[in-house]
């Protein structure tokens, strides 16, 4: 029996997931993309999706079979015991101090489009777009369901505008060139493109909420995962194709310098609009499901009985809080200390990857039949992308290390005593 209100549908599902991916990603790594790997980076969408497949059908198979608030690492844990799950919720809540502020930096330099702002003023919209996701996530999970479903159709529509007066159905931009002598380009784009697909680990999350979550979750996941995937490859044949890119430092204005070339400088209103909600409606699934996973924990009796406690709505609002301070925490800090979001990317890219790992392995010990065998290709195809982040996922394997080396500690201290 669930233990939070069942409110989501197919179509809802497929909003909050395809948004997720779509968010902050759409409006940056097609052009970091780009600057890593000219025409070659059409060919990483295509093997980065083939990558990304296996990883969902898994996800989807289990999210199908056990679905739980407590999301990846729940099902970490079923496989390999409460220390694992407990270890793993821990390098998932370590995205925070990377993932969240490198989202609040695009999301608040949409604003530059519009306005002269300086550091401070980008921090306090960063601070104010985290009190909006509070406001909002003490609501239903319905309510952001229902609002991001507008934000999904809009990011679409607009892609598709970019296509129809940049006539790019005509151009003369190869759709997948030849390789050559390009192909070492590769891992340096899918490094920086993995972003792209991270959040189908934060999904799990909501799992529990759904009316049906057999029929609906599996393919609420699969059908945003393609969406997605779509949304993304037409985005980088426009970036490539009237060339609004090349340098990292201003990629993250290459959509609104392409939507200012084709539609004119009028343009620019839309594009802030809409590229601020579409970053806030990936960080709000994000936020949410740090909440919940805080919440499952707690209500498992592993985290203060506090942060178990639900609001008038079903949901948990204590927990919500707790991660919005911490988020506000860490964005003041990656401020101070003028971090660049490339970096910020990568760094929370190795906590993604790991934590895909270890969900792809649990499939290999959940799982049965064809589905035992995908998640065994799955779990090789992210150990893959982890050796291909390289030093960028340092971060995630020391963090690891770290928190099997404290537990190990532990241990040994209680037999001890």
């Amino acid at each position: 029996m669930s233990r939070l209100n069942k409110e989501l549908g197919l179509l809802q599902g497929i909003a909050l997931l395809s948004t997720s991916l779509l968010g902050t990603g759409i409006f940056v790594v097609p052009a970091l993309a780009a600057t890593a790997a000219g025409e070659v980076s059409l060919w990483a969408w295509l093997i980065l999706i083939a990558l990304v497949l296996p990883v969902a059908f898994t996800f989807a198979q289990l999210g199908k079979r056990f679905p739980h608030a407590g999301g990846a690492p729940h099902l970490i844990g079923r496989a390999f015991g409460l220390r694992m799950e407990g270890i793993s919720a821990l390098l998932f809540l370590a995205v925070l101090p990377v993932g969240l502020p490198a989202a609040l930096h695009i999301a608040s330099g949409f604003w530059l489009a519009l306005f002269d702002l300086d550091g401070s003023e980008l921090l306090a919209i960063q601070l104010l777009t985290l009190v909006a996701m509070l406001l909002l996530g003490q609501r239903p999970a319905k309510a952001s369901g229902v609002l991001q479903g507008l934000i999904a159709v809009a990011i679409v529509a607009s892609v598709a505008l970019i296509w129809w007066i940049g006539d790019l159905p005509h151009s003369t931009q190869p759709l997948l060139p030849p390789l050559g002598e390009q192909w070492h380009l590769l891992p340096a784009a899918l490094g920086v493109m993995f972003w792209c697909f991270v959040g189908i680990e934060a999904f799990t999350h909501l799992g529990e909420e759904f009316k049906n979550p057999q029929r609906d979750f599996p393919l609420a996941l699969l059908l945003g995962v393609l969406l997605a995937g779509l949304v993304y490859w037409a985005c980088s044949v426009a970036v490539l194709s009237f060339a609004t890119y090349g340098d990292v430092h201003s990629d993250t204005t290459a959509l609104p310098r392409l939507f200012e070339l084709l539609l004119g400088e009028n343009a620019r209103v839309l594009v802030a609009v809409l590229g601020y909600l579409a970053c806030f409606a990936s960080m709000n699934v994000y936020v949410q499901g740090f909440a919940r996973l805080i919440w499952s924990l707690a209500d498992e009796g592993r985290l203060p009985a506090s942060l178990a406690v639900r609001n008038g709505h079903g949901v948990p609002g204590r927990a919500l809080i707790l991660v919005v301070a911490i988020c506000a925490l860490c964005a003041m800090l990656s401020a101070a200390l003028k971090l660049s979001v490339d970096d910020l990317i990568r760094y929370a890219n190795g906590n993604f990857v790991l934590i895909y790992l270890l969900s792809m392995a649990a499939g290999w010990v959940l799982l049965r039949g064809i589905w035992r065998l995908l998640a065994g290709l799955s779990a090789v195809l992210c150990t893959l992308v982890l050796a291909m982040l390289g030093s960028d996922a340092l971060y995630a394997v020391a963090l690891l290390g770290a928190l099997l080396l404290l537990d190990r500690l532990r241990v040994m201290h209680k037999a001890l005593t």
